[in-house]
């Protein structure tokens, strides 16, 4: 009787949270200053640049600080676009923290 409670209580929490997920992907987009439209179009343009570059002559050391380069980019172009995100382990450990309240 319990794991037919503990199932049932997990689709209902399942179901409730992706409906805000699937919310979230139709508002609005954010209307972005004229700083912010020329910062963005200089993240995309080293993007562009790094994509279109031989990396088979760079060293271990340059790929790698080419990742990290990019992986701040894409940093802060999330961070202009406003929003609020959650990892999947925060979500996990969020309903489990529910199952064990319940």
């Amino acid at each position: 009787m319990k794991k037919l409670v503990y199932a049932l209580a997990l689709v209902f929490i399942l179901g409730f949270s992706a409906n805000p997920t699937m919310a979230a992907d139709r508002k609005d987009k954010v209307e972005l200053t004229a700083e912010q439209q020329v910062q963005l179009k200089r993240i995309t343009d080293r993007v562009e640049e790094i994509k279109n570059m031989d990396k088979s002559d760079l060293s271990k050391s340059e790929r790698k600080a080419l990742r990290k380069e990019l992986k701040e980019m894409k940093n802060q172009a999330r961070a202009m676009g406003g929003g609020v995100y959650l990892s999947v382990g925060a979500i996990i450990i969020i309903v489990l923290v529910l199952i064990l309240i319940l």
